[in-house]
């Protein structure tokens, strides 16, 4: 049996949360409620639970700071939000998981389960660690993202990525020390989390680091060579994207 506690300062929403959680996930008992992030920290800290459910928004303070000030994270996220890019994005790049409001049961099934197969891996302290990093972190370039393989997570700072390839529906990276991580997710998952600003979509294979390019060869799409040596091809109609996008 797992413990949860929900962080939710809208009681309406902590209620029909509670009652779907008892009604529908039998692995998970609730042992608090809380209304802010003050009350949240003072119940993680005394009840040690393995499963939080955080609202993202809420007054004083949010999600993301509660969290910063818990030394010992040592349990999973849910965290339940509206719509915000921002926050589905940071949350994505740390391998944590969330729920839209209104919150569906399918959805919050599949959450605890997902949840329930992480807690077995012993590594949701780094999760939210690295979560808290990158939220602090206001440059993208160093920010680090989680990555699922079939050897577990595996942590790499994007800047050491050189470019990632699509191999059906899961996706090959590349990095700058010659590794390569096979990521159980497909390419197209990766493009919406990694910062555009950085990544560039050339072909239906290939997602780039724009710092990772050491020369481009002209031709009807080109190639571009990587700072690892391997030649890419430019999809032709990606290229007028492709010349915008380095020449920023």
């Amino acid at each position: 049996m797992l413990t949860a506690i929900i962080i939710d300062d809208e009681t309406n929403s902590r209620n029909a949360l509670r009652q779907k959680i008892t009604k529908h996930c039998n692995n998970v008992m609730i042992i608090a409620d809380c209304e802010n992030g003050e009350e949240g920290i003072e119940k993680i800290e005394t009840q040690k639970p393995d499963i939080i459910f955080l609202d993202i928004e809420m007054p004083r303070m949010n999600g993301f700071t509660m969290l910063q000030q818990i030394k010992n994270k040592n349990f999973e996220v849910i965290f339940i939000t509206a719509y915000d890019h921002y926050a589905i994005k940071a949350i994505k790049f740390s391998a944590l998981d969330y729920l839209l409001k209104p919150v569906e049961v399918e959805d919050l099934k599949a959450a605890v389960e997902k949840v329930t197969q992480k807690r077995k891996q012993m590594d949701g302290n780094k999760r939210v660690e690295l979560l808290v990093q990158n939220f602090l972190e206001e440059k993208t370039a160093h920010q680090r993202i989680a990555i699922s393989s079939m050897e577990g997570l595996q942590f790499v700072t994007t800047d050491d990525i050189i470019y990632l390839e699509a191999n059906s529906n899961y996706t090959s990276f590349y990095l700058a020390d010659n590794r390569k991580i096979t990521a159980t997710k497909t390419l197209k998952d990766f493009e919406e989390i990694l910062p555009a600003s950085m990544f560039i979509r050339i072909h239906h294979s290939y997602l780039i680091n724009k710092n990772g390019i050491e020369k481009y060869i002209k031709g009807e799409g080109g190639q571009v060579v990587m700072k690892n040596g391997v030649t890419l091809d430019v999809a032709r109609r990606k290229k007028e994207e492709f010349m915008k996008a380095i020449d920023q």
